[in-house]
């Protein structure tokens, strides 16, 4: 019965304190028309403190969003276009030499922002993707002898083009692994693109302007975290990722010969994460198996091997995923 009491008094907080997710997202479907998974997906991993990764054609309106959202909150925005020529110190900053002070300075690199776009982030070889992924990781940049922290919020929205794949260099597993979630957008519904039309035909794009703050944002995160996990759901978590590792013990025995390597670690606290956070976008105080199954396929897509007879019958890690949240117990 305490218990009860509580999370209905955590439900009141978290309902109060989520109360400017529904001013942000109102801004962003103002400038952006449809995508309401991409906005979600960039509001869970801005309040869990991850990072994104976005597949999807050209003209989608990917750096639109993370621009927008940017600008809502009143913070720093960067976007780094990745190119084969690229070099890390064009990402971190690098030192530079001062004639007039005859000593060499730092200088900041695009990657010193709260909201950082790297565009086509395959097209740029691994030193590069490294030194991101690093800053990704640690939250910080070493340039020279010194070491700098990153901002707060710092959330980096990686593009991937699924089209060309001539001068790209696939992101290796192990860092594909740093990104909370691996979003794939899809194109505009018939009537969502007869609207693009007619307001892009205008002229003028909707201003948007701050709604709420880096300070709130901070507060929020710290809101998130006390958003309340029963032990039954964090079992449903463990259970899910495990059937990408052991199939054959939830009665998968057809995924064992198409599934190389299963999900890390990873995949079960960002299953943990980005449920908690998609709980608070829905004003809720505590995490229920919908709100798994609705961030389950961008945690795992990317964190499934799939073996030569899985790509032989053009079978997907989304069928995969489909194929486990369908046949493990729900809590």
């Amino acid at each position: 019965m305490a218990e009860a009491v509580d999370i209905r008094e955590l439900n009141i907080i978290i309902e109060q304190q989520s109360a400017f997710i529904t001013n942000i997202t109102s801004g962003m479907e103002r400038v952006i028309v449809g995508q309401k998974h991409l906005i979600d997906s960039l509001l869970i991993s801005l309040l869990s403190n991850g990072h994104i990764l976005l597949e999807g054609v050209p003209g989608l309106a990917k750096t639109l969003a993370i621009k927008t959202l940017s600008q809502l909150i009143d913070s720093d925005f960067s976007r780094i276009q990745f190119t084969p020529d690229l070099l890390p110190a064009d990402v971190i900053g690098t030192l530079v030499y001062s004639q007039k002070n005859e000593n060499f300075q730092v200088k900041k690199g695009p990657v010193f922002a709260n909201f950082v776009l790297a565009d086509e982030i395959n097209r740029a070889p691994a030193k590069v993707q490294c030194a991101l992924l690093e800053a990704m990781q640690e939250r910080q940049v070493t340039i020279g002898s010194s070491t700098f922290d990153l901002p707060t919020p710092f959330l980096v929205m990686a593009t991937q083009n699924p089209i060309e794949q001539e001068g790209t260099y696939p992101l290796p597993e192990a860092q594909v692994d740093r990104f909370m979630l691996k979003v794939v957008i899809d194109y505009p519904t018939l009537e969502e693109e007869k609207l693009i039309i007619r307001e892009n035909l205008r002229g003028s794009m909707p201003e948007v302007k701050p709604v709420v703050g880096v300070d709130e944002i901070i507060k929020a995160r710290e809101v998130v975290q006390q958003v309340y996990i029963d032990e039954k759901i964090e079992q449903y978590i463990a259970d899910i990722v495990f059937a990408t590792r052991y199939p054959e013990r939830y009665g998968l025995e057809n995924l064992k010969s198409l599934i190389t390597f299963g999900a890390s670690p990873r995949a079960s606290i960002n299953l943990a994460k980005a449920a908690r956070a998609y709980a608070f976008i829905r004003h809720r105080g505590y995490v229920v198996p919908e709100d798994i199954r609705a961030v389950a396929y961008d945690v795992l897509r990317h964190r499934i091997g799939l073996s030569y007879e899985a790509e032989a019958d053009n079978v997907s890690s989304e069928e995969i995923i489909s194929n486990i949240i369908n046949k493990v117990e729900v809590p």
